[in-house]
C-alpha cells in the first residue's frame, strides 16, 4: 500500500472568513515538509485554524505566556517515534494550532501575503512535529530556518525580507 498523508483542516473561528485555497496550501506544506525531511510511512496531521482569543487560552494554558501567539505545535512523537493511528496504520505527528488574526496581523507587518505567512506558520510546525526546535537559539534555529527557507522556496513562495521577530 503507498504511503498517504492525511492532513485535517479545522476551522474553529468565526472571525474571519479562510481564503479559497487556504487549506489546500496547508496540505501542500505538510507534503513539502514530509518529503523534504524523507520522512517514511503515512502520517496524520491535524491543523486547527483559531482566532487571538482561543490561541491566547492554549498558549496560557500549555506555555504558561499570557498573549496570543501566532502558531502551536503539538507533537505526538519523540526522538522519531509516533503513536499510530490503529485503523489506518499512519504514525500520528500531532497537532498544529494557527491564530488566522495573527497570520494576518504578520502578513501586513511583514509586508508579504497571507498564503505567504500561512505556508511559513504550517512549514514551521511541520518541524516542531519532527522534532525541530529553535527555541535554544543557535545552529538549531539556523538549521530550522534554513529548512523552512527551503521549503517555501519550494513551493514558489520565496522571502521579501527579514520577517521573523522574536518574542
Amino acid at each position: 500500500m503507498k504511503d498517504r498523508i492525511k492532513v485535517i483542516i479545522t476551522n474553529n473561528q468565526k472571525t474571519v472568513r479562510i481564503p479559497t485555497g487556504v487549506r489546500m496550501l496547508i496540505r501542500r506544506c505538510c507534503n513539502a515538509v514530509l518529503i523534504g525531511e524523507e520522512f517514511k510511512g503515512s502520517a496524520e496531521i491535524s491543523v486547527t485554524i483559531v482566532d487571538n482569543e482561543e490561541i491566547h487560552a492554549l498558549n496560557l494554558k500549555h506555555r504558561n505566556i499570557d498573549r496570543p501567539t501566532d502558531v502551536l505545535s503539538f507533537p505526538l512523537g519523540v526522538d522519531g517515534v509516533y503513536d499510530v493511528n490503529n485503523d489506518t496504520g499512519a504514525q500520528m505527528l500531532g497537532d498544529i494550532v494557527i491564530s488566522i488574526e495573527k497570520a494576518i496581523e504578520q502578513a501586513e507587518l511583514y509586508g508579504h501575503s497571507l498564503d505567504r505567512e500561512i505556508a511559513f506558520l504550517t512549514v514551521h510546525s511541520m518541524l516542531h512535529l519532527l522534532g525541530y526546535d529553535h527555541e535554544p537559539g543557535g545552529l538549531e534555529l539556523v538549521r530550522m530556518r534554513e529548512r523552512e527557507e527551503a521549503v517555501l522556496t519550494q513551493l514558489g513562495l520565496v522571502r521579501s525580507g527579514s520577517y521573523y521577530t522574536m518574542e
